[in-house]
């Protein structure tokens, strides 16, 4: 059964959707099946990967609100083994839609249980809030991993997420967990993106991932050309940061695996 992973933080600009789309590639390029779900209003994972939406063609959106199973919404990308649900804008409507249904917090967790056995792992774009579709995400994820800004105010808003996610496992799922905080837009020249990671790491510890994500122009061009890093220039050091991520979340995930054999 696949996993999964909700990529999330309520503060904008941290490098959610670059993390999703671009960790997702290199993911499949190693041969695991990803699926890619933009939860985001703004649709920019669903662009990043050079996905156009026709009106006629089913989003996230169609499948929360009006019940289209998630299958008929799956496409295929130009990687193979990445498939996504795209977003569209209309997703920003979702928020008050669903307002007054019953199930509103695990209709993601229902729409997405038909397709997991599909893939090795199902990764969640969230949107920049803490609002009804991110508690969604959070309701059908197994984990949260949580990028991180390394800049003065990072740890700030990581209060108010890890708030929420209390809650959640207290009244919507208990057995979600954190999958780790991953450090972005990281400059080793600068000594407060050192100290932001060394106070990440005396908070969090080992949740802290090894992997940082290093500032890169070629992060940043990608998206434009519609393509994840490691297609757009592979020997780039996003690309290569990205790869690393890639190995060390599935490390991780031997170890987790390994740890409850030997328990049971």
């Amino acid at each position: 059964m696949g996993k999964i992973i909700a990529i999330a933080n309520q503060k904008g600009g941290v490098g959610k959707t670059t993390t999703s789309f671009n960790l997702g590639a290199c993911l499949a390029v190693a041969g695991r099946k990803v699926l890619l779900v933009d939860a985001d209003p703004q649709a920019n994972a669903t662009s990043g990967l050079g996905m156009e939406l026709t009106d006629s063609d089913i989003s996230v959106y169609e499948c929360l609100i009006d019940g289209y199973p998630a299958a008929e919404a799956v496409l295929n990308t130009q990687i193979k083994g990445l498939d996504i649900i795209c977003s569209r804008n209309a997703l920003v409507g979702a928020e008050i839609e669903l307002m007054n249904r019953q199930d509103r917090e695990s209709v993601l967790a229902a729409m997405l249980t038909p397709v997991k056995d599909k893939y090795d792992y199902i990764l969640i774009d969230c949107s920049p809030s803490l609002g009804i579709i991110t508690v969604n995400a959070l309701t059908a994820a197994d984990s949260v991993l949580i990028p991180v800004q390394a800049e003065y105010f990072a740890l700030e808003g990581i209060v108010q997420l890890l708030n929420t996610i209390r809650i959640i496992k207290s009244r919507l799922k208990p057995t979600l967990e954190i999958e780790g905080f991953l450090l972005t837009m990281y400059d080793a020249r600068l000594r407060l993106a050192n100290q932001i990671f060394e106070e990440l790491k005396g908070h969090f510890g080992d949740m802290v991932f090894t992997t940082v994500i290093p500032r890169n122009i070629k992060l940043s061009e990608s998206p434009s050309h519609g393509l994840p890093v490691i297609l757009y220039d592979p020997d780039s050091r996003g690309a290569i940061a990205y790869t690393q991520l890639a190995r060390e979340l599935q490390t991780r995930e031997r170890k987790r695996s390994r740890k409850k054999v030997s328990e049971a």
